[in-house]
């Protein structure tokens, strides 16, 4: 995707459980699912960016990074912006729970995800990432 767009460059997480089921997040005042994450700082790494980001959003940082790429998609909350994601699968223990700008979480499987309101980059990029690991 090239575009004259403004970029943001965010790192992802594919979070699946032991049930194939994926982690899916919605950020407060917005209604598209997607995946636990988000803006990398300044000098920041996307894995740096990542660990941050899902103890900041859902109160445990990770055990385990698997880099699955990066990828573009257009923003799915700001009009007008592409994304640059940095995809990781990620592992994390214990309870999980929204916190920061994170208004609900839900485990689903691929097939119950398409149900959902999905942003570009998990409709387009994750979501075959997920059914081809769990099939």
């Amino acid at each position: 995707m090239t575009t004259d767009a403004p970029t943001l460059h965010i790192a992802a997480a594919l979070i699946e459980d032991a049930e194939g089921r994926l982690l899916l997040v919605r950020k407060r005042g917005t209604t598209a699912f997607m995946q636990a994450g988000g803006k990398l700082e300044p000098g920041e790494s996307p894995a740096a960016a990542l660990a941050r980001e899902l103890e900041e959003e859902l109160g445990r940082p990770p055990t385990r990074l698997e880099p699955l790429g990066e990828f573009t998609a257009p923003a799915a909350n700001e009009p007008g912006h592409e994304l640059r994601a940095h995809l990781f699968r990620a592992e994390l223990e214990g309870p999980l729970q929204a916190a920061a700008e994170i208004a609900e979480l839900r485990w689903v499987t691929p097939a119950e995800a398409l149900a959902l309101p999905l942003a570009p980059l998990t409709r387009d990029r994750v979501l075959p990432r997920a059914s081809l690991a769990t099939a």
